[in-house]
């Protein structure tokens, strides 16, 4: 009767289970050498954790000559959107996260172990099912979503631990005629996988960043084959891992609670386990309740990879900033190695955070500032024309046709300085922090209320006489020896340590008389040198934004 109960249940024909183990030998690998993954779900924009997901069994292959492969796990077909896959390929290579294995951007798949797409891999999973039928460690449910919601109903009320388990699992003891009758009646139903745990008794877990830890079995007869034939995360994960040799399953502590049901299935399939590790979400901090939570896509603009992008954050910077929270000696490592690629650095299982990172957009500021300052003006250029193409094509524009003027305007504090200025932090920043460069984007100042209480007179006083000497061919010193000209002229101190040790017997010091011309010419009270300013805007442009 099994049998005619396994024909109604698969009808079309499946592989055998000789077959999928022969297609998925096992791999051979250099003496330390692991083989992990990522697993994202193509429902929607990408987040952070997800990339960050990514970057940690990267960056820990790369580093022992392993294997890093790409899984899109998209069972779960409610959920999917469309084109979300293309997404997420676009980020890991705009990231420079490169999968050894997996789906390509031009819809082909890299690797012999695919296919690395959950849902085309269903013959896989039911031939599995099929398998564990056979031998009594699954079972049909037909259960419906009321009954079920009714068992949840009846357990909160008694305050009894959820879950379909023990007394709450009513099909697991239906016998064969009603389950072939069930059948052909047509009645919709699922597989469970058929828990031989215990919840009263413990197992011990090794998870290789936290250690060991007893948690209770599982008892759950949790489903492995929903209604439309696609398998769940616990029983799709759990196949793929074995046929494609995953030795090192990293993934969200979310997992860690049904790492005793993982382990409970790997043993009833009869395979070895590979290692697990369980990294910390990237946390938040709540303005309004002043707690941590996982950062979330629905509250937080920066848990999305989008939001880096559309800013225009450095990729790399990003990256770096991900490591910092991966691993705790990262900051040290740069330190060290300033002008070093990131991955030279070896990230370390040992050293991976146990606890959850709090996101720090200052911090991340503070690296992009690093990572911008030790380039040259051509690459600022480049990159952020190559970033304005897609989120601001007016500005791209304006930078093909201002190529040069822009270049020079990126090497103020720059070529040669022996302070290289660090005021950008992301691609978006060029816009705003040069638009006083062009006429058709500055925006001047009230000078006299920027400057009050400077007196009105004093102010035109100085605008005029420093007109009246500027020369754009100047070198820095003949330029500042004019602004001290002028400084003296109208009763300012030339002198900034005379003028400190007796303000009151001046109107004010050199650096007031630099603050007015700045003012004038940049419409602000802070810019990059004056000096250099003044030279990349030139002779006519320069005075007429000294004409009173």
């Amino acid at each position: 009767m099994k049998d005619e109960i396994l024909d109604l249940v698969f009808k079309d024909p499946l592989p055998t289970i000789a077959e999928i183990e022969a297609k998925y030998p096992p791999r051979q690998l250099p003496e330390g050498a692991i083989v992990t993954r990522v697993g994202p779900s193509p429902t929607g924009l990408l987040h952070i954790g997800t990339l960050n997901a990514a970057l940690i069994p990267y960056s820990l292959a790369r580093a022992c000559g392993g294997v890093f492969f790409l899984r899109i796990e998209d069972t779960d077909q409610k959920r999917q959107v469309a084109e979300a896959t293309d997404v997420i390929l676009k980020a890991f290579k705009d990231y420079d996260i490169c999968p050894d294995e997996g789906p390509q951007a031009d819809g082909t798949q890299k690797g012999a172990y695919g296919p690395y797409i959950q849902s085309q891999r269903k013959d896989i999973y039911q031939a599995y099912a099929k398998e564990l039928l056979r031998q009594d460690k699954a079972y049909l449910c037909f259960c419906s979503e009321e009954s079920l919601a009714q068992a949840h109903e009846t357990q909160v009320k008694a305050k009894i631990r959820p879950g379909y388990y023990g007394p709450f699992a009513r099909c697991r003891t239906l016998s064969e005629d009603a389950v072939l009758q069930n059948l052909k009646d047509g009645k919709p139903f699922i597989v469970r996988f058929k828990s031989p745990g215990h919840y009263t008794q413990k197992i011990i877990i090794h998870d290789l960043v936290r250690g060991k830890r007893e948690l209770p079995q599982n008892d759950l007869d949790v489903p492995i084959l929903k209604s439309d034939g696609l398998p769940t995360y616990h029983f799709a994960h759990l196949i793929d891992d074995h046929l494609m040799g995953t030795t090192h399953v990293m993934r969200g502590e979310e997992w860690l609670s049904s790492l005793p049901l993982h382990l409970q299935m790997f043993e009833a399939m009869g395979w070895q386990a590979p290692n697990y590790i369980h990294f910390s979400h990237i946390l938040k901090l709540d303005e309004q309740t002043g707690n941590k939570r996982k950062i979330s896509k629905r509250y937080d603009p920066e848990a999305c990879v989008n939001f880096y992008d559309e800013q225009g954050y450095p990729k790399t910077a990003v990256i770096e900033y991900l490591l910092t929270l991966a691993n705790s000696n990262f900051e040290d490592w740069r330190r060290a190695n300033p002008d070093a690629s990131y991955k030279e650095f070896k990230l370390s299982i040992q050293k991976l955070n146990s606890s959850g990172a709090l996101f720090d957009l200052a911090k991340l500021n503070s690296i992009c500032r690093e990572h911008i300052g030790k380039m040259t003006a051509e690459e600022i250029y480049d990159a952020t024309w190559a970033w304005a193409k897609t989120y601001r094509p007016d500005f791209a524009t304006k930078l093909e046709q201002n190529k040069a003027y822009m270049i020079d305007i990126l090497n103020i504090e720059r070529l040669g300085a022996k302070k290289v200025r660090k005021d950008l932090i992301k691609w978006s920043d060029v816009e705003t922090e040069t638009a006083f460069f062009f006429d058709d984007s500055f925006q001047p100042a009230d000078p006299y209320a920027a400057l009050a209480p400077m007196p009105a007179e004093t102010v035109k006083a100085i605008v005029t006489d420093f007109a009246a000497l500027y020369d754009a061919q100047d070198d820095k010193d003949t330029w500042f020896a004019k602004i001290k000209q002028v400084a003296e002229k109208n009763g300012f101190c030339a002198d900034m340590k005379a003028y400190k040790a007796n303000p009151t017997a001046f109107k004010g010091s050199v650096a007031d008389v630099a603050k007015v011309l700045r003012v004038f010419i940049t419409g602000k009270e802070q810019s990059p040198d004056l000096h250099a300013v003044m030279r990349v805007l030139g002779q006519q442009a320069t005075l007429k934004r000294l004409s009173v």
